[in-house]
């Protein structure tokens, strides 16, 4: 069997992550670039001569002499690590497949952490919004999914507590190849929750392809056409022809989860399954998403630590 050159592409390896970015001066030289590929603009006047105020790491415009930092108004912004720690977490985000905790990426990075988990989640937010505004379109496969497990002594299925339900929608070729995937934490699994999810996620050319759940009919009311394959339960309705990809997606999720976390409260469920969701859409280049997520990165505002604010016990 031939190899999965998806699975098998080289990445970006540690020695030349660290020829790239080993150094502050090529980290700030990668955010300037990302910040202003056509070389520096005046975010007051917009003009382009600059000289460098080298005591404070400032650009000043020639013209009307305001002085602006490379960082200001970017997700970097006022930032007390070096920018290479930033990149350093941004390496281990990005190019590990099954995510990594706070817990770990601080003893990595040499911070507590607290300052991982603010780090991790502040590039997190970056990937949700960024793909926020991508819609799925053409064949769609679609699938209900909860993060948390079973309670002791407490119900189970459907409506258990401490659940925390969101669906897994994965875009298709024709001939069945996955493109992109979507993953949305809901309200629960009703017809209104998943209209919302449609509205937002899917185009209205797109042709919905779902287990017998009844809420999946909500897909209609954006437009999007709707097919109901009767799966049944258990193991068997996993293997589902026509359910692969979501399947395939899910599963991966639901180890790599299991496998990397302690715990994932509701609160900050979207910003996990934006890790997925991201790395996913972007698996055919595993080293263009440090450039990638750095050029999102200085277009995303400020995120204070107030908006992040951390759960008990979470990791």
């Amino acid at each position: 069997m031939a190899r999965n050159t998806v699975q098998f592409q080289k990445g970006l390896s540690e020695p030349e992550f660290a020829r790239r970015y080993g150094t502050e001066e090529q980290c700030r030289a990668v955010v300037v670039a990302a910040r202003w590929p056509r070389g520096f603009q005046c975010p007051g006047c917009g003009k382009e001569r600059y000289s460098v105020v080298t005591t404070r790491d400032l650009f000043q415009c020639s013209a009307c002499r305001l002085q602006t930092s490379p960082i200001a108004g970017t997700i970097f912004a006022s930032t007390k690590l070096p920018l290479r720690t930033w990149f350093r977490a941004l390496y281990h985000v990005t190019q590990t497949k099954q995510g990594i905790s706070s817990i770990e990426l601080g003893r990595r990075l040499g911070v507590t952490q607290t300052t991982a988990w603010k780090l991790k989640h502040k590039l997190a937010q970056v990937m949700l919004e960024r793909d926020a505004a991508k819609p799925l379109t053409g064949r769609v496969e679609i699938d209900d999914a909860y993060l948390g497990g079973e309670r002791t002594g407490g119900k189970r299925g459907r409506g258990a507590e401490g659940k925390t339900p969101f669906v897994a929608a994965v875009e298709t070729t024709d001939d069945g190849k996955p493109v992109r995937l979507k993953l949305r934490r809901v309200t629960s699994f009703c017809t209104q929750a998943i209209a919302t999810f449609a509205k937002t996620s899917l185009t209205p050319d797109c042709a919905v392809l779902s287990d017998g759940l009844r809420c999946f009919g909500g897909v209609t009311a954006a437009g999007c056409s709707h097919q109901v394959i009767v799966t049944g339960s258990g193991p068997a309705a996993a293997r589902t022809p026509a359910f692969k990809w979501v399947n395939t997606a899910l599963g991966n999720i639901k180890a790599a989860i299991t496998g990397t976390y302690r715990a994932i409260s509701s609160k900050h469920a979207p910003r996990y399954l934006a890790e997925f969701e991201y790395r996913f859409n972007r698996r055919y280049d595993l080293a263009a998403m440090i450039p990638r997520l750095t050029w999102a990165g200085v277009r995303a505002p400020p995120m204070p630590y107030r908006l992040l604010k951390m759960a008990e016990g979470h990791a």
